[in-house]
């Protein structure tokens, strides 16, 4: 495993033990498409798969805020034009939380 996704493990296991993961309400759509595409196998169903998800302490929903929506069109910068991506980072901005990804979209 590289050395980056090592430290990614590091903080999400930790944040996790304080109850500080928040996921964006649009990441489950954007599993789901990834599994139905086929660039992503979870080993079981993808509804079932996401509940147990967001059933694990730790864990939170963030619901898409009508601010969030209209942040996803506004973000600085270059940003790509992945709606998915854009409203997870919007999310991100109005929790005013880091954002971890390995998505070389989002992080360029």
């Amino acid at each position: 495993m590289h050395t980056s996704v090592h430290r990614l493990r590091r903080i999400i296991d930790e944040m996790t033990e304080r109850s500080r993961i928040l996921i964006s309400a649009i990441t489950p759509w954007e599993i789901a498409m990834l599994v139905q595409k086929g660039r992503l196998a979870l080993g079981d169903d993808v509804g079932r798969w996401i509940d147990s998800a967001l059933s694990l302490p730790g864990i939170q929903l963030a619901p898409i805020e009508p601010s969030i929506t209209i942040d996803s069109v506004r973000l600085p910068g270059e940003f790509h034009a992945d709606p998915a991506d854009r409203v997870i980072a919007a999310t991100a901005r109005f929790h005013r939380v880091p954002l971890l990804t390995a998505d070389q979209a989002i992080l360029s």
